[in-house]
């Protein structure tokens, strides 16, 4: 299953890593592709709920839009 989170407040190598990071470590989570010009953050999963990919990036502090 593959879901796009688009995500605020990501500027830098180092936001991308921290989200890429993060979402790695959610079972299930199979890879992650990551846009910093539009914020957009690709998920390939195995029907992990959207709430807790977003919950892993917000704990990084960054707002992912509903």
């Amino acid at each position: 299953m593959k879901e796009t989170l688009v995500v605020d407040g990501m500027t830098c190598s180092k936001c991308e890593a921290a989200v890429t990071n993060a979402l790695n470590e959610v079972q299930g989570v199979n890879s992650v592709s990551v846009d910093l010009s539009t914020g957009n953050v690709e998920v390939e999963h195995d029907n992990v709920d959207k709430s807790v990919l977003a919950n892993a990036i917000e704990d990084q502090g960054y707002d992912v839009r509903k």
